[in-house]
C-alpha cells in the first residue's frame, strides 16, 4: 500500500472505546467531512488484569453490537477501512472471536459483504521462555524481573503490535481489519505511515484520537474526533459541532498516561514532543506540529500475561460509630488474629490474604493519604478475603465480617454491631482473582512476525 503522500489524509476516531457510545451524528459528520478511514479502540489494561485472564469483555456485547454496526455500515457503503484494535478488551483469541461473532452477526442482518483481516496477538509461553533465556526481557515501568515461573504460571500472554501487522492487513487488501491485542496509536497511525506521511506526526496524532473527544471541551471518550493529517503538521477537531479542542486541553491529552512530558514510547521508537506547538486552528480545532519520532535501536514489544491468584470474596459495609472509627485500626487488628486462631489447622495465614479498605478515610490513596487531620462522621468498609477456592474466601471473609462486626475496641460503651449492612447477603462472591505474571518488554529483530495474519470474505 506505501504510496506517493497525498496533500492530507483525514480520519475519525469512533470513541474512546468501542462499547462506549457516540451521537450517530458524530459519525455521519465525520463521513461527509471525507474520513478516509474509520478507527476504534476496543479493549485496555485499565480495568485489570481480570479480563485478560478469564477470557472475558468488559463491555457487553449488546454495547458493541450498538457502536459497531453504523460504523460498519457507514465504512462499507464510503469504501473506507475500519480499524479496530485490541478486540474484545484485553486482544486475546476468545475477546477476538467475540467481537467477531458479534461483527459477522451484523454483516448478515444487514446483507454487507467485505474482505476481513484478522490479526492474532496471542503469545506462545516457550516464545517468552526463549525470551527470557536470551536476555531479551526487561521490566515495563516498576514491573521488577520477570522469572521462568512466573512465565509457567501464566494461563494467557498477549503482545501489544504496533503498526506493521495492521499495514500488512490494509496491504492485503482488507476492508475491516479486526486485531487483537494492539498499541493504541497503532489504529490510526498505520495507514498514515502506510501512505507516507511523517511517522512522528502520525503516531502523535494518533495518540491524540486514541481516545475520542476526551481532548475536548466538554470531554468525554464518548464522541467522535477529527484528525487531519498533512505533511508538517496535523489538526484535530471534535465531529459534534457541541464541542471544541484548545491548545491547553490537546497538549493535556498529549500527556495521558504518560510518565514523561516529553515524550512517550512505541514499537516504532520514542516519540519526541519537547519542541511541539500546540496552536488554536479556528474556532474549535487545534493545529499540533514539530513533533519528532526517534528509531528504536532495538524493537521491542510489550507483553501482558496473566496467572490466577486464588478466589476472591468481599463483603461490604458501612461504619458511623465516632468511637468505632477513631479505633478502625484496633478493630482490623482484632480481626486478622480472631481469624488467624480461627483457622488454624485449616489454612495457614500465609495461604490467603485479608485487605480492608476504608472509603471515607484512605480507601483511594492508602498509606499516601495526607488528609487524616479531620475524623470523617462516616466510612464505607470494605473486607476483602483471596484464597486457593472460592469456599476458603468464602470462609476467610464471613469470619472477618462477623468477628468485625461485633470486635470490641476501646472505650466501647454498646453491644451493638460496629456495621452496617447495605446489602442481604452481605458477603459476595466475587470469582478468580488473576494478576499480572508478565508484564515486560521483548526485544526481538522482527516484531512483526509475532501476529499472524489473515483474511476471510463476509
Amino acid at each position: 500500500m506505501s504510496q506517493a503522500m497525498g496533500d492530507e489524509i483525514r480520519f475519525v476516531s469512533l470513541c474512546g472505546m468501542l462499547g462506549y457510545g457516540y451521537p450517530l451524528g458524530s459519525l455521519e459528520t465525520a463521513m461527509r467531512a471525507g474520513a478516509e478511514f474509520v478507527g476504534v479502540d476496543a479493549g485496555s489494561t485499565d480495568p485489570g488484569p481480570y479480563y485478560l485472564g478469564s477470557g472475558t469483555g468488559f463491555v457487553r456485547p449488546l454495547q458493541v453490537k450498538r457502536d459497531l454496526e453504523p460504523a460498519l455500515c457507514a465504512s462499507v457503503s464510503h469504501g473506507v477501512p475500519l480499524i479496530i484494535g485490541s478486540a474484545g478488551g484485553s486482544g486475546a483469541a476468545p475477546h477476538v472471536e467475540a467481537l467477531l461473532e458479534v461483527l459477522r452477526g451484523i454483516a448478515r442482518e444487514r446483507e454487507l459483504h467485505f474482505r476481513l483481516g484478522v490479526i492474532a496477538a496471542d503469545i506462545e509461553p516457550q516464545t517468552v521462555s526463549d525470551a527470557l533465556a536470551e536476555g531479551r526481557m526487561r521490566p515495563c515501568g516498576p514491573s521488577g524481573s520477570l522469572t521462568a515461573d512466573a512465565v509457567r504460571s501464566c494461563n494467557r500472554i498477549v503482545a501489544q503490535m504496533g503498526t506493521g501487522p495492521i499495514i500488512a492487513g490494509l496491504e492485503g487488501g482488507a476492508d475491516v481489519i479486526v486485531a487483537g491485542r494492539s498499541c493504541d496509536t497503532a489504529i490510526f497511525a498505520a495507514l498514515p505511515i502506510a501512505r507516507g506521511f511523517d511517522p512522528a506526526l502520525a503516531l502523535h496524532a494518533a495518540k491524540i484520537a486514541e481516545c475520542g473527544t476526551l481532548c475536548a471541551r466538554p470531554g468525554g471518550a464518548n464522541d467522535a474526533l477529527l484528525c487531519t493529517l498533512r505533511e508538517h503538521d496535523f489538526i484535530v477537531e471534535p465531529a459534534n459541532p457541541a464541542k471544541s479542542c484548545y491548545p491547553d486541553t490537546v497538549a493535556a491529552h498529549s500527556l495521558y498516561e504518560q510518565p514523561d512530558p516529553n515524550c512517550f514510547y512505541e514499537p516504532e521508537g520514542m516519540v519526541d514532543m519537547s519542541d511541539c506547538t500546540f496552536e488554536q486552528f479556528g474556532e474549535r480545532s487545534v493545529r499540533v506540529s514539530g513533533t519528532r519520532l526517534v528509531p528504536a535501536a532495538k524493537p521491542t514489544i510489550k507483553l501482558e500475561g496473566t496467572a490466577l491468584r486464588g478466589y476472591r470474596a468481599i463483603t461490604v459495609a458501612g461504619m458511623r460509630d465516632p468511637g468505632a472509627i477513631a479505633h478502625i485500626g484496633q478493630i482490623e487488628a482484632g480481626v486478622r488474629e480472631a481469624v488467624s486462631e480461627n483457622l488454624a489447622g485449616t489454612i495457614e495465614a500465609d495461604g490467603y490474604s485479608l485487605r480492608f479498605l476504608r472509603y471515607g478515610m484512605d480507601g483511594v490513596m492508602g498509606t499516601l493519604e495526607t488528609e487524616r487531620n479531620t475524623p470523617p462522621h462516616e466510612i464505607g468498609f470494605i473486607i476483602e478475603a483471596i484464597a486457593p477456592t472460592q469456599e476458603l474466601a468464602d470462609s476467610v471473609v464471613s469470619l472477618a465480617r462477623s468477628t468485625a462486626l461485633h470486635c470490641h475496641f476501646e472505650g466501647r460503651k454498646c453491644t451493638a454491631g460496629n456495621l452496617a449492612f447495605p446489602f442481604s447477603p452481605s458477603d459476595l462472591q466475587a470469582g478468580p482473582v488473576y494478576e499480572f505474571a508478565v508484564y515486560h518488554l521483548m526485544e526481538l529483530e522482527d516484531p512483526d512476525a509475532l501476529f499472524p495474519l489473515r483474511f476471510e470474505e463476509v
